[in-house]
């Protein structure tokens, strides 16, 4: 499996109602991607009081189960239609340590992700273990996907959350909040 996800950060004065609709005209075109076990179209607004963020961001977050898929969504129309209206983003990508994922993700309504440093002398196998359990710990809590993954290229740990609710609770300075527009799943 591969995890993706490209964050487009737009102005302060965006209409964040253009990304929406954008996501509801086009989230369904993903729903039986090949190779894609989902992606979910995420966003985030300056002036939602409920999932408070810094700034204006489309950040759809992918998982694959292969390299294949991938490539063929990032050669395709839908991501040259993406680069021609917003500019080619940079592709963050991890190898999953743990996916753990309800059979179906359409309920989800709010993600969480955080970005960690992994220090230069931790225990990679003690660290895995630990984010194993963790991701375990969150779906049984509620989480509808609970995805823990590693950047080795940066030495850098991903947490990404799907929930069924919204979860103002868990804002915290290193952790983004997103509000999930539609959930690309085969079905």
């Amino acid at each position: 499996m591969i995890a993706m996800q490209y964050a487009i950060t737009l102005p302060a004065d965006y209409d964040m109602a253009i990304i929406r609709r954008r996501i509801a005209d086009k989230g369904h075109l993903l729903d039986d991607f090949p190779g894609l076990a989902f992606k979910a179209w995420l966003h985030a607004s300056r002036n939602d009081d409920a999932l408070p963020s810094r700034d204006n961001l489309y950040a759809p977050f992918y998982l694959w189960h292969d390299s294949e898929g991938m490539n063929a969504f990032l050669g395709g129309a839908g991501f040259a239609t993406l680069a021609r209206d917003f500019g080619r983003p940079a592709v963050r990508t991890w190898i999953p340590w743990r996916a753990e994922l309800a059979a179906d993700l359409h309920d989800a309504v709010c993600a969480t992700r955080e970005l960690v440093v992994i220090p230069a002398h931790a225990d990679l196998a003690e660290l895995r273990a630990a984010e194993i359990a963790a991701a375990r710990q969150d779906r049984a809590a509620g989480a509808l996907a609970a995805i823990s993954a590693c950047d080795p290229a940066g030495w850098t740990l991903l947490r990404l959350r799907l929930w069924p609710t919204l979860r103002p609770d868990l804002a915290h300075a290193d952790r983004q909040l997103y509000r999930v527009g539609h959930v690309s799943q085969p079905h």
